[in-house]
Formats: structure tokens, sequence, C-alpha cells
């Protein structure tokens, strides 16, 4: 039998945005190298349009994904932790290249990827015990405290962990009951644009998470200054930019979590898990 050279299926990468795997609107694409200067693929080169999209795929969404029971929420992360898992060496190979990592240690960071979102899907249904409770207040009235998601969060995914970092900022935000618009690491944004096609054969519903890739400034400006927009993550931002971020974010109070150097490998705690929940604190008469 003949052998027939046949030639490669080169994958083309898109957006996420409200369940939906769009071209940038600029129908730019920029180029992604490993860590050896070798082509990978073109990402889309995401504009300040697209983010506005993705913010209002997120708003739309939130009502829906905040009003779902816990356990819902919690039951769906496990689902896409099970999709993760499945797709485990693709995933390797992506970190492998993203990170100029050996396949074993881009696998262990796959791993505990995996692992880390099954982390945070179990704290779905009882984040609420260690962030509210009953107050005792002197006369006849129950004072009830009860965590609530804070809305739309943008997240600027870490730049030095494309795939554990990644999930270690969006996995505790939609777990409590946010949307995210995410702008995935600027030089190793495959890993990111591959989760997008997990989250959307999972039962996640669209809009809850929604990624772009392309210029960590370029989009972070626009979310920042978004009047819809209610809390940011700059994980992903240098100092120079985060200060600029944060001027921004001023501007309609919103909540922000500063940069800072995290060994994403370690405990996470519950620091994120906390970071953009509000308090909701009711008085009821006893009845008596």
């Amino acid at each position: 039998m003949n052998t027939v050279d046949r030639l490669s299926v080169l994958k083309t990468y898109k957006l996420y945005v409200g369940g939906k795997f769009p071209r940038s609107e600029s129908g730019r694409v920029y180029e992604v190298t490993d860590s050896k200067g070798t082509w990978l693929a073109n990402a889309p080169l995401a504009s300040r349009k697209d983010a506005r999209d993705a913010v209002v795929a997120a708003r739309k969404a939130f009502g829906g994904w905040s009003g779902a029971t816990a356990y819902n929420r919690g039951q769906i992360l496990y689902r896409v932790a099970e999709m993760l898992e499945g797709r485990r060496d693709q995933f390797t190979a992506e970190v492998a290249a993203a990170e100029g990592l050996s396949k074993a240690k881009a696998a262990a960071q796959v791993d505990a990827a995996i692992d880390r979102w099954v982390w945070y899907a179990g704290w779905s249904d009882k984040v609420a015990q260690i962030a509210g409770g009953a107050n005792p207040v002197a006369g006849p009235y129950f004072n009830l405290s009860s965590p609530e998601p804070t809305g739309v969060v943008a997240v600027l995914a870490p730049q030095d962990s494309s795939f554990l970092g990644l999930v270690s900022v969006i996995a505790p935000a939609i777990v409590t009951g946010n949307t995210v618009v995410v702008a995935a690491a600027e030089g190793a944004p495959l890993p990111a644009l591959s989760l997008a096609e997990v989250l959307a054969t999972s039962d996640l519903p669209g809009g809850v998470v929604n990624i772009l890739s392309g210029r960590t400034a370029e989009l972070g400006a626009p979310l920042a200054a978004h009047q819809d927009v209610n809390a940011l993550d700059l994980a992903g931002a240098d100092e120079e930019l985060a200060k600029e971020l944060e001027t921004a974010a001023a501007d309609n109070l919103k909540r922000v979590l500063r940069p800072a150097a995290v060994n994403w490998a370690a405990d996470p705690g519950t620091g994120r898990l906390l970071g953009f929940l509000e308090t909701k604190t009711v008085w009821h008469p006893m009845g008596v």
C-alpha cells in the first residue's frame, strides 16, 4: 500500500463569549509561540468591543447562576473536572509547550489544576458556614448574615501559570455565584482557550465564564473602567498596569484584588473564595 502524506489540520482557536465561540470582531490574530520561539498557533487578538460583549454576556448569565442552589453549582463544577480529566493529555501537551516544561512536570501541573477545581467545587455548599452565621443581638430578633456574590468579576489571568493559575482564579469566583470575564495569559493563552471547549461541553450555562485572548493591558483597561463590572482580579497585571487599572476601577467602587507573588502549587486557602463575596445581614422579629 502506498503511503500518502497528509496535511495537518491546524486548530483554529477562538474566543469564548456567552457560550459561543466567536472570532474577534476586529478580525485580528497574534502569533503564539512556545518557550523556544517555535510557532504554535494564531490566537484571536480580542478588542475593547469583545471585552464589552463579554461583560454583557456575563451580566445576562449572573441572575440564573447566582440564583442556582449551591449544591447545583458544585455539581456543575464537578462535571467540569470530569471533562478536564478526560482531556488530560491534551492539556499536558499545551502546558508543556506554553511553559517550557517536561511532560512529567506539565502533567503534574494539569493534575494539580484538576484537583484544585474539585477542591473549589466542594466549597460550593460550605462557604456560607464560614462566611455567614447567626449574630447575637440584644432584642427579640433573629440577626442572620449570609454571603452573596459580588456580580461580574473581570479577571486578568496569571502570566506565569497558564493552567493551574488560571483555574485558581476562575474556580473560586464562579463557585460562589459570580460570573467572570477572563483575559487569558498574553503569552500562553492556548490552555485557557482549550478550557473554554471543556466549559462549553459541560453543564455550565453560557456566559458564566467568558474567555478572551490578547494584550492584557488592552483588555484590562475597558474592563476596569466598565460600569457593569463589579470586581477586578489583577492576578496577571504587573505593578504599573495594576495601578492604572485600580484607578480606573475606583470610578464605580469596584472591589479590587491586587496582584501578589503567589505559589500557585501551594494550598490556596480561602482568600480568593471569600474575595468576591458581599455579606447580607437580615433582621427578623422572633414573633414572641
